[in-house]
């Protein structure tokens, strides 16, 4: 009976921790997308403290909450920064230590880019550019902890890559993105007209761009770089936005010049204007006569918007000089005060108007 309790007196022994030692520890592992993992010891540390878990659980991490801390964190002493303050063991502010955590090269960083080639940012060209100083871009305001995408139009306002690439510190974002997106090949841009009122309007940027236009003129100026641009109204364009700010007549072909040249094949069909309560037999508008005589631009926009069930003109306004009654005024084509059956088709069979 001794024996058997000396025995497991001993095993209780064996069985307690004893000063200066801890229970079996692990490495930990903190992985990272664009960069080889940082490896904690605790054997190493626990030798460094002899042993006492406590200086680090749960005063600084807490064993039940799985924690992350950024490094911008750490260098205000949270998480290892309490201890990693250049008081007790290196500083994680000071650049020139990086590598005693992150050991290895970092990875090429690729960003994604909807409808065109990705972004590739090299960490070792930029590095050497940096004379090996991670906290030109890891300073907080560059790269910053849980930031999303920024787009091109907030880099080219400073954020992100354009607080260097400027045109001063390094080649400006808004004009070079071949640099960045290797390969990019512009595609063609359709844009479709609400109602299929016209053929959609064709956009060519291998044209544009080989008459030696850079990015930069139409972007972001006239459009935003978004693989779905914002449709722009023809009222628009010929008030100078969209490709307006070109195409103005002096720069490039107007806006209101020949349609096809931007809707190709777009033959423009009879218009029927139907009178209230049927009083009159409907209008009839031929844009095929009126093309074989005159231009686009001769109407629209100065007479006429290019606009789907625009106003619409009585016969007093004409007789005023507005709407059809701006050529149709006795001068340049017959008046509005004629013979009714030229544009009213069946007046004389038209229902009476209702009382």
């Amino acid at each position: 009976m001794k024996f058997l309790l000396a025995s497991l007196s001993i095993l209780v022994t064996l069985a307690m921790p004893h000063p200066g030692t801890a229970a079996e520890t692990k490495d930990i592992e903190f992985t990272f997308k664009n960069a080889d993992k940082v490896v904690f010891s605790h054997d190493y540390h626990l030798k460094q403290v002899n042993g006492n878990c406590k200086i680090c659980h749960n005063a600084i991490y807490d064993i039940r909450k799985q924690k992350h801390f950024t490094m911008q964190q750490m260098e205000k002493t949270k998480g290892c920064g309490a201890c990693h303050s250049g008081v007790k063991a290196f500083s994680v502010a000071d650049e020139k230590t990086c590598v005693r955590c992150h050991k290895g090269s970092p990875h090429d960083v690729s960003f994604k880019s909807k409808g065109v080639k990705d972004a590739l940012f090299s960490h070792s060209y930029h590095l050497a550019k940096a004379g090996g100083k991670c906290k030109n871009c890891h300073n907080g305001k560059t790269i910053v902890p849980g930031q999303n995408g920024v787009t091109m139009a907030q880099m080219e306002q400073g954020k992100k890559c354009g607080i260097c690439h400027n045109g001063k510190g390094a080649f400006p974002v808004n004009a070079n993105c071949g640099r960045c997106h290797k390969g990019l090949d512009p595609k063609e841009i359709t844009f479709a007209i609400p109602g299929k009122r016209a053929t959609p309007a064709l956009f060519s940027h291998k044209l544009h761009l080989g008459m030696d236009f850079k990015c930069n003129v139409c972007h972001t100026k006239y459009f935003s770089y978004k693989s779905t641009p914002l449709q722009i109204s023809m009222a628009a364009m010929a008030a100078g936005k969209g490709c307006g700010g070109c195409h103005n007549g002096k720069d490039a072909f107007s806006v209101a010049g020949d349609c096809v040249k931007c809707h190709p094949g777009y033959i423009p069909g009879n218009m029927t204007f139907t009178l209230p309560d049927n009083a009159v037999g409907p209008a009839l508008f031929s844009h095929e006569i009126h093309l074989g005589m005159y231009k686009c631009p001769d109407c629209h926009t100065k007479v006429f918007p290019y606009q789907h069930g625009a106003k619409h003109f009585g016969m007093g306004a004409m007789m005023e000089g507005k709407s059809c009654g701006t050529c149709h005024n006795g001068k340049d084509a017959f008046a509005t005060t004629g013979d009714c059956n030229k544009c009213h088709q069946n007046t004389a069979t038209a229902p009476a108007a209702k009382k």
